[in-house]
């Protein structure tokens, strides 16, 4: 009687996991009647968010919102990108009006326990700087006492300008401006002699909007851990799988030598990771309420971490970042996935 009744649990136990495997939350539901990705984005930063003269956008951030949509959608395009100011960029979040926020955010305590969001995990390691005109004659930040810095509100540079400061005994006039590109027009046009902002920001706008890059010196100094998370509402657990291990997918191809090339060809490997992540050994699909190929499509479309970031930030670009700390954990970095199973 007690075995007939432990199998009876176990079989009632089972069939409601797995249906709850196969279902989708409520985000998925809503991007599938949608038919796109709503992705809140920067209001233009070179190699994270940036449209081109024809509205397209490109950059780290737009490529993992692209990567979401190919995983839940079936095709890396159905995606509408929102530009969003640093400070609306969680009330737009909060009050449904994007999926995803993909916005070179920093990954904080307060934010992740009071907002009512999840961050996602670090898709990008960086840390805050200072850029000055060359002609200051200024080489580190220890000598900007009495400085006058262009910041945006409502981001964590702001309070970290005040801490740093406040630290080494000097002090500043600050210029607050809330839309990135008139901070930027303000900062080149002379009306503050310091941008803060996180270094891969600073260089990106240097590259684009500086007239002349040698014109302008990113001072070597990082004042902060800024770990960059794309970032969704609090209340899908299902939604946010999803897009914690389509980021996690990104960084497990590149480990594996998995590319948007060679995927195909991959699909025959004898690596059982290999198999796992691209839906030949079937079992990473059910969970997230995805088909089994879900991983290979993401790669097709997007590639893996180590192409987005040489396409949108690498060696070959106008901003010219090394790896550094973005670079795989065997590498030397801090990238690290943990194991699709």
């Amino acid at each position: 009687m007690r075995h007939r009744f432990l199998a009876a649990a176990a079989f009632a136990l089972g069939g409601i996991a797995a249906s709850a495997a196969a279902l989708a939350g409520p985000t998925v539901d809503k991007i599938r009647a949608r038919g796109e990705l709503v992705c809140g984005v920067s209001q233009g930063s070179a190699g994270l968010s940036l449209p081109d003269s024809n509205g397209r956008w490109s950059g780290l951030d737009v490529d993992y919102c692209k990567a979401l949509a190919a995983a839940v959608l079936g095709a890396a395009d159905k995606v509408r990108f929102v530009p969003v100011s640093s400070a609306q960029r969680f009330a737009v979040l909060q009050n449904g009006e994007i999926d995803v926020l993909s916005r070179n955010t920093t990954w904080t305590s307060t934010r992740d326990a009071s907002l009512g969001v999840s961050f996602v995990g670090t898709i990008f390691y960086d840390g805050q700087a200072f850029m000055v005109p060359k002609k200051l004659g200024v080489t580190s930040a220890k000598q900007l006492g009495g400085a006058t810095v262009c910041v945006q509100p409502g981001t964590v540079n702001e309070q970290n300008l005040v801490d740093y400061f406040s630290a080494n005994g000097m002090k500043f006039k600050s210029v607050v401006i809330e839309s990135l590109p008139e901070l930027e027009s303000a900062f080149y046009a002379g009306r503050c002699d310091v941008y803060l902002s996180d270094a891969s920001t600073l260089s990106a706008s240097r590259a684009s909007r500086a007239g002349k890059v040698e014109d302008f010196a990113i001072l070597p100094e990082r004042i902060t851990k800024s770990p960059l998370s794309p970032v969704v509402r609090a209340d899908d657990a299902q939604w946010f799988a999803v897009a914690r291990w389509t980021l996690n997918l990104l960084i497990e191809a590149e480990e594996l030598g998995v590319t948007s090339a060679n995927v195909e060809a991959q699909k025959q490997s004898k690596n059982p990771s290999v198999q796992r992540l691209l839906g030949v050994s079937p079992g990473i699909g059910k969970a997230f309420g995805l088909d089994e190929s879900w991983g290979a499509r993401v790669i097709a479309s997007v590639g893996n971490y180590g192409e987005i970031f040489d396409r949108n930030l690498g060696p070959a670009t106008k901003l010219g970042l090394e790896r550094g700390q973005n670079a795989l954990w065997n590498k030397g970095g801090l990238l690290y996935s943990p194991p699709f199973q």
